[in-house]
């Protein structure tokens, strides 16, 4: 039966109830407003013909991707004003000059770190869930250039400290963490079934830049993961035995257990991601080899692993082969 407008509950909201072409409706218009009612049903009454005929890949628009995406545990911080600006524009219409005009507009004073961290980011992982789902295609932005001067890094012997100071369940991430690079969502999120112990290799799958990207893994990991008493599912489980929210960045979801290992480590000023960081200066200490460095952290120019051969880490090489992390 079409779209009508229903009153329910001795409610003055109007609702839309009904169907078009199979695809059922039953959802408030949020208005007591006949007029403004009618015009909400004509709408999406037109929304879902539209997708019966078309499929959702022409018609899923960037407010249902957003949502979805903060449904399956996306982060909604700096969200609403993307909402604002693209609302129902459909999604797969959105382009990288959509998203550069979005980030004037919305910040015209912005720093450009203040117009990546709040509008290219978030705006990166919708699309990226979106081309999951095949609603859209799957685009590499261009973000803005900008001198992140934040690279914190750490020993050898100050890494040993971390992990000796950190809770039992924590410890096999960390290991992981500076054996890999891995960004701490890649690890999180990681399944059992793309680790090979017995080949000494990880594959983590849809990468923040879209790839899948492989990584070999020292004798260190390989024991660490080993000693976990689980072999399905998340490798990586909270302290209380379940698996870790899914969530398209994963910082938050250690934040409490990672700033006590810290504290008792004694190391201040270090954030999960510095763990990749750390990885980053190890293996440029070890190797001198950005292009190996490029391709095991997944990074997409040469110039964001360039910053590692800024940093003086001679003295780390002999350790780094003497420890064999």
């Amino acid at each position: 039966m079409p779209l009508k407008l229903v009153r329910r509950h001795g409610s003055r909201t109007w609702y839309i109830r009904g169907s078009v072409r199979g695809q059922s409706m039953d959802a408030s218009t949020r208005t007591d407003n006949r007029e403004a009612a009618e015009a909400i049903r004509i709408k999406e009454e037109q929304r879902l013909l539209d997708r019966s005929v078309f499929g959702e890949r022409a018609t899923v628009t960037f407010l249902e991707a957003a949502v979805s995406f903060m449904d399956k545990g996306g982060e909604a911080r700096f969200i609403q004003p993307l909402l604002d600006h693209f609302g129902t524009r459909k999604l797969n219409s959105i382009g990288q000059a959509d998203i550069d005009a979005a980030a004037k507009a919305l910040y015209p004073e912005g720093k450009p770190s203040t117009r990546d961290r709040q509008v290219y980011a978030p705006m990166s992982a919708i699309l990226r869930h979106g081309a999951k789902r095949q609603w859209c295609d799957f685009i590499v932005l261009e973000r803005p250039s900008f001198d992140n001067a934040r690279m914190r890094w750490i020993s050898l012997a100050e890494a040993d400290r971390l992990v000796n100071g950190a809770s039992e369940h924590l410890r096999p991430l960390l290991v992981f963490l500076f054996g890999t690079g891995a960004r701490l969502s890649e690890a999180l999120h990681l399944q059992w079934s793309e680790v090979s112990l017995g080949r000494n290799h990880v594959t983590f799958r849809n990468t923040k830049n879209g790839d899948d990207r492989g990584v070999p893994l020292s004798d260190k990991v390989v024991e660490a993961l080993a000693a976990l008493p689980h072999r399905l599912g998340p490798v990586f489980l909270r302290d209380d035995g379940l698996p870790y929210q899914r969530r398209e960045d994963g910082g938050g979801l250690i934040k409490t257990a990672f700033k006590t290992a810290c504290r008792n480590a004694g190391i201040a000023d270090f954030h999960p991601h510095d763990c990749r960081h750390t990885w980053a200066t190890w293996h440029y200490a070890a190797n001198r080899d950005l292009a190996a460095l490029q391709k095991l952290g997944g990074w997409k120019s040469h110039e964001m692993v360039l910053r590692y051969a800024h940093v003086n880490v001679q003295n780390l090489s002999a350790s780094i082969k003497a420890m064999g992390w």
